[in-house]
């Protein structure tokens, strides 16, 4: 039964085999448990740290990832804060928060700081695709401005047009393709804009800090004169947080940044198969297990 519930709802399984709907989520959490017990306590030495909204009312736990093990290790905290990142360090022990060489997280502050107070051994790596959604976020301010700059048959052009900029060429449909294609030859600002945010993820294959920071400085150069001021803001942030990003470049930290990303698209499908559900303890055991392997 708990393979079954790996990839069925529990309304399904007991409609299936004709059981109390209550009595298939206490053997599925029990499966889980057991999953967990044989999966070992972890001692990782790479981490994903990420946060989810359990609620509509902006509530977060912290999710922890193995990042050599590809696996979940905890979930846990009231918020995002750094009291409720550090319950992961004092879950962990002392000794293997030492262990720990290398932290990936978002640009979120409190995490940092917890990381560096509870495991200053560790190296910190802000996860490219966080930092990339910062600047999707200004290529969508670039056209709301571009939207409320233009007026009349100008505006077609840009309108619904805002996923077809953001998502990847490779991921565009052919309808898609010729739509941005001809928003980018009418929309001058527009079309600087996507090529700047195209040309950025460059950024992550440089294996020397210096020649990383010299693309990044002539990126930032050719914003001037080009009134794009939330890419101007986006730079100043990279800046700011550039050691963290500049310690990719490092061939012992050259770790697989999708993995958090890949884990965060899984507990979306959980979530919306628990739909209703408030049992955080059954959601705990969903996400810890998983990418562990059937019993």
């Amino acid at each position: 039964m708990g393979r079954r519930c790996r990839s069925a709802t529990i309304k399904d399984i007991a409609a299936e085999l004709k059981l109390d709907w209550h009595a298939v989520k206490e053997l599925e959490k029990q499966y889980m448990v057991a999953q967990l017990a044989k999966g070992g306590r972890p001692g990782p030495k790479v981490i994903g740290i990420d946060e989810i909204s359990i609620s509509k009312r902006h509530t977060y736990r912290i999710v922890v990832s193995d990042l050599v093990r590809q696996r979940p290790i905890w979930f846990g905290g009231e918020d995002r804060s750094q009291a409720s990142m550090g319950q992961f360090y004092e879950w962990l022990g002392n000794r293997k928060s030492q262990g720990v060489r290398l932290a990936v997280m978002d640009m979120w502050k409190p995490f940092r700081n917890a990381t560096q107070a509870c495991a200053p051994n560790a190296a910190i790596l802000f996860d490219k695709f966080h930092v990339l959604r910062h600047l999707g976020e200004a290529l969508d301010k670039v056209r709301k401005s571009e939207y409320a700059r233009l007026s009349g048959h100008q505006r077609r052009y840009i309108k619904g047009q805002k996923y077809t900029l953001l998502s990847r060429w490779d991921n565009l449909t052919l309808e898609s393709r010729q739509a941005l294609k001809i928003l980018l030859a009418a929309n001058k600002r527009i079309n600087t804009a996507y090529l700047l945010k195209e040309s950025f993820g460059q950024l992550w294959s440089y294996e020397r800090e210096g020649w990383a920071r010299r693309f990044f400085e002539n990126w930032r150069a050719s914003l001037r004169w080009q009134r794009l001021k939330p890419y101007e803001r986006f730079a100043e942030m990279i800046d700011r947080h550039w050691d963290g990003i500049a310690a990719y470049c490092k061939p012992e930290n050259k770790v697989s940044l999708g993995f958090v990303e890949g884990l965060n698209n899984k507990i979306r499908v959980i979530q919306r198969r628990a739909y209703g559900l408030r049992d955080e303890e059954y959601l705990r055991l969903k996400i810890l297990t998983c990418m562990l392997p059937a019993l």
